[in-house]
């Protein structure tokens, strides 16, 4: 089936092209009225091939913007102490505005232990238990960059969320949960689905914003969608070579309002969203000088 023709098929790519396009204007404004520009820390550890293409293109993110790259490579056999105080380091480089710990880490290190040590203005990545603590409490911080692409793709659908029924496939710390606190946020009504859910279908067909982070290829099929649902699919799966997500679009978009497709939906906003975590950590940054 193909998407009827009063599905929106919501344009990631083109939503987050706008986004770098408003960043860019405002890191120019920023620069002027501070005399200098946002700066953004990768930390890369080991030679894992698929680490060294993403920081690459948030390397080249930053230029395209404007804002400052600072880059740390260290070997895979790098010690946890010696990384832990590179970590450290950065957090008190008046230079650095946001830093980011490039995972996964190789064998023998422990980004659980690492992770905390992330100064909590600048962590970018909204990953720290200090930014997780600001965010349930509802807090000025740091929010996980896929979550908030999320919310601004939902912005961009006219996806009503005042007192919609949402429901969040996936509990994970790095979308499902943040994502549901954000939705509370804006007062949705919050339902958070995981392994353990019972009648995942009948859930998930109550949902005015209906969002599948979950990992699982094409979990969420077209009879598990109420009629006109905003659909967001976060999962990016492997199958057969080709890129698939956790909702199946052929038979999810003839039901659906509005809808991400994967490739070309969630993914290019996480990118942008980083850009947009590093400006406001500046801006706080500066007022707190």
């Amino acid at each position: 089936m193909t998407p009827q023709a009063t599905t929106t098929i919501i344009d990631g790519k083109q939503v987050a092209a706008d986004t770098r396009g408003r960043i860019r204007g405002e890191v120019s404004a920023f620069r002027d009225e501070h005399g200098f520009a946002p700066g953004l820390a990768t930390v890369l550890v080991g030679d894992d091939p698929a680490s060294h293409v993403y920081v690459g293109h948030k390397r080249r993110d930053c230029a395209e913007v404007g804002m400052e790259s600072i880059h740390a490579e260290l070997p895979a056999d790098v010690a946890q102490d010696e990384l832990a105080a590179r970590l450290r380091e950065l957090g008190e480089d008046p230079r650095v505005n946001g830093i980011i710990l490039q995972l996964p880490l190789p064998d023998g290190l422990d980004a659980d232990a690492l992770i905390p040590l992330i100064h909590p203005d600048k962590d970018v990545d909204g990953l720290t238990p200090v930014s997780a603590g600001r965010l349930v409490q509802g807090r000025e911080g740091m929010v996980p960059c896929t979550p908030a692409g999320v919310m601004e793709l939902l912005r961009h659908a006219g996806a009503e969320l005042r007192g919609a029924e949402a429901v969040v496939v996936g509990r994970s710390n790095l979308v499902g949960k943040p994502l549901a606190h954000l939705l509370l946020a804006r007062h949705a009504t919050v339902t958070v689905c995981h392994s353990r859910t019972r009648d995942l279908a009948e859930v998930c067909r109550r949902a005015d914003v209906l969002v599948a982070a979950v990992g699982v290829p094409r979990l969420v099929t077209g009879e598990m969608v109420k009629e006109g649902a905003v659909v967001i699919d976060v999962g990016i799966n492997r199958v057969d070579g080709k890129l698939v997500g956790d909702v199946d679009f052929d038979s999810a978009a003839p039901r659906a309002g509005a809808i991400t497709p994967v490739p070309g939906g969630v993914g290019p906003m996480t990118r942008a969203m980083l850009l947009a975590n590093t400006l406001e950590a500046a801006r706080l940054q500066a007022a707190a000088r």
